[in-house]
């Protein structure tokens, strides 16, 4: 029953997007060009959802990245390249195929050896052979591309032994940075808060923590602890202009008394 429902809501989605296609002068002037960056742009407000773990928002926001992938189905399908039905069964396929633990006789010990199995696969079902990386969007932005470059190395067994081993990696970057900056060479302090960074989010990863959700969540933080200096400062008649440093601090620390209050 559950699952009629299901697809009956689905179809009258495809039916009335196809409607909207059809009619609607704004629909029907996209392309899969123009639907990209709204496609982006929907895809972050996702992740703000999911951050500030609000359900209703994420169950809005899911609707809307369906909505986007309904609509360049249709795309497709006028262009005759692939349809709705064609995507659908694509994944399905996939997933089974990735998947010989589940749906055939492969035994994994755990999820790593499933992450292993999954980048084996997928390099096994191109003919033609492509390099591990190459997957990795170049829009991506830079610190999820980090994430991202590095689950696929380790994927393929490359990646540390132990963990405490990447601490030791971000102590040397530190080390380099700060030779680099005493060198005063722009070229070589870029390139050496680059491999900082690089090595900071390699440890984020091993340890378990999504570098780009943690420092979403610094920023949001910082905001807050900013405005709560803001307004302090205005209550007191002065703009954060005509503040020290030691009374904006002094501000800054009972923002994060109260947050540990709260």
């Amino acid at each position: 029953m559950e699952r009629d429902r299901d697809s009956d809501e689905f179809r009258r989605l495809r039916e009335i997007m196809a409607r909207l296609r059809s009619e609607c002068p704004w629909d029907r002037e996209q392309t899969n060009e123009s639907l990209r960056k709204l496609t982006i742009e929907e895809t972050f407000e996702l992740a703000d959802a999911i951050i500030d773990q609000r359900d209703d928002d994420i169950k809005r926001e899911l609707g809307d990245l369906l909505l986007h992938i309904v609509f360049y189905s249709l795309i497709a399908e006028e262009k005759g390249a692939f349809d709705l039905h064609d995507v659908i069964r694509g994944i399905n396929e996939k997933l089974i195929y990735r998947h010989p633990h589940v749906f055939g006789n492969r035994t994994v010990s755990d999820s790593d050896e499933v992450v292993k199995n999954w980048e084996k696969l997928k390099m096994d079902e191109n003919r033609e052979y492509k390099p591990v990386l190459s997957g990795v969007p170049r829009t991506m932005p830079s610190l999820t591309k980090a994430t991202r470059i590095q689950e696929k190395a380790r994927g393929v067994g490359f990646d540390w032994e132990e963990t405490g081993q990447v601490i030791d990696k971000v102590r040397e970057e530190l080390r380099e940075l700060t030779e680099a900056i005493g060198s005063k060479e722009a070229d070589s302090i870029e390139s050496e808060f680059g491999d900082l960074l690089f090595s900071v989010v390699n440890a984020a990863r091993l340890y378990g923590v999504d570098p780009d959700s943690a420092l979403e969540k610094t920023n949001r933080k910082f905001i807050k602890r900013f405005n709560y200096l803001e307004n302090e400062s205005r209550k007191s008649g002065r703009t954060l202009q005509q503040m020290t440093l030691d009374e904006m601090d002094a501000i800054w620390q009972e923002a994060k008394k109260l947050e540990r209050e709260g």
